[in-house]
């Protein structure tokens, strides 16, 4: 069976891919929006063609990549430490790690991994780790790893660091990447410059920033997840239950705010939360249109920021799911440009990030084009995330070339995932 194989992947010693030509040195100023999400995102794309094999593949991932570069060159620098104390690029120029490897199958050993994106610890497999690295300075922007099969396809893992990319920049960084491949311009070139997002002199705090508040985990969530192992599950919302959802809710919403509501409710009704506990809702809103005046078109950076509704989870489960619905819709209205500019001065002042204790953080990659992506061997067969970044986070995801579905990726205690599992058949 798929699910017993272990998958074996060798790979060769890594190697600094650096821009094709000279480029800009110094310090890239990363924008407080940049600070606010510290961490790796890792995803990979399976490729196969029946016109072309993979014997190229890694050369060509690298050859583009080093021309890319040359536009994209903060990504071929390094994380550093301002003297204002904040994460910033010192672009060195020294480029990005790019790793060779095999792998002792074909892809169809690996099909439930890979298509059910449930089993990070094979994913993983996938995506190379910086041995030793001790935290995110240590880390390259950006590293890459080509894994050939032995079925002629290929897998192109990367780890991309999200002070410098949130999900629209990185799938325009990697769109370029691909139009580069098949000797394209860019459709997008990128905006390069944060400092458009400056803090305000003085700064300005002009509402409350609860998505920074620190909970009080009184229902032993967090003994939960220590004592039992965490499982993995992905649940496919179709146009059907999706509509179904939206009756549900009695009211004029989203797709967006509907899910949310019901995955909340649903969530908090599995871990056994305490009426009294006071619960977190954090969801990123893009704010490249609300920013006035908008922010350019290829900005590459983070033009999102945190939005949120704080409860108790009894007002979420005891209330019908409408109540849930409503409150995820004023945490989305209160997302202006006024409220982007004082959470921005907010970090300034306090250098907080928000707290995920007693949290639900929904990250919605679901209008992200991850299946667009053509390097010369077509669109990807299959593409996801590697895993998620933590264990309070629930993703959205897109479901190929059907925008009409949404996959929901999570990960809950063994036992609480058994109550959500039942809980999603409506």
């Amino acid at each position: 069976m798929a699910d017993s194989f272990e998958l074996i992947v060798t790979r060769k010693d890594p190697v600094l891919v650096s821009p094709a030509s000279e480029t800009p040195k110094g310090i890239h100023y990363l924008s407080n929006l940049d600070q606010n999400i510290a961490i790796i995102v890792k995803t990979f794309y399976y490729f196969k063609s029946n016109s072309r094999s993979n014997e190229e593949s890694a050369n060509v991932i690298k050859k583009s990549l080093s021309a890319v570069l040359v536009h994209y060159y903060p990504a071929a620098g390094r994380l550093t430490i301002s003297p204002e104390g904040k994460i910033a690029v010192n672009c060195t120029g020294e480029g990005v790690v790019v790793v060779e490897a095999e792998a002792n199958c074909g892809i169809e050993k690996i099909k439930d991994a890979i298509w059910e994106i449930d089993q990070p610890e094979t994913l993983e497999k996938l995506v190379y780790n910086v041995p030793g690295a001790r935290n995110i300075l240590e880390i390259p922007p950006v590293v890459v790893q080509v894994t050939n099969f032995k079925c002629g396809g290929f897998v192109l893992g990367l780890g991309m660091n999200h002070n410098m990319f949130d999900g629209i920049a990185a799938m325009e960084f990697l769109n370029s990447w691909a139009e580069t491949a098949r000797g394209l311009p860019l459709s997008v070139p990128p905006f390069l410059d944060h400092t458009l997002l400056r803090p305000r002199t003085p700064p300005k705090i002009e509402f409350p920033h609860n998505e920074f508040e620190e909970l009080d985990d009184i229902s032993g969530t967090g003994k939960l997840y220590s004592d039992e192992k965490l499982v993995y599950k992905s649940f496919l919302f179709g146009p059907e239950k999706l509509e179904k959802l939206k009756i549900m809710a009695e009211s004029k919403t989203t797709t967006f705010q509907t899910l949310t509501g019901f995955l909340w409710r649903a969530r908090c009704q599995a871990l056994g939360l305490k009426p009294d506990q006071r619960i977190k809702l954090l969801f990123a809103a893009d704010g490249r249109s609300r920013f006035v005046p908008e922010l350019p078109k290829g900005y590459s950076g983070n033009g999102i920021v945190f939005t949120y509704s704080v409860t108790t989870a009894g007002e979420v489960t005891l209330n019908p799911l409408s109540h849930t619905v409503g409150l995820v819709k004023s945490a989305v209205e209160m997302v202006t440009d006024g409220f982007m500019r004082s959470a921005i001065d907010y970090f300034e002042v306090t250098r907080a990030r928000p707290s995920l204790t007693a949290t639900l953080l929904i990250t919605s990659w679901a209008k992200l084009s991850f299946h667009t992506k053509d390097f010369g061997w077509g669109e990807p067969v299959v593409s996801g995330p590697v895993g998620l970044p933590e264990k309070e986070v629930i993703l959205f995801l897109p479901c190929g070339s059907d925008t009409k579905s949404i996959n929901v990726l999570l990960g809950l205690p063994g036992s609480a995932m058994k109550v959500f599992e039942g809980l999603m058949d409506i």
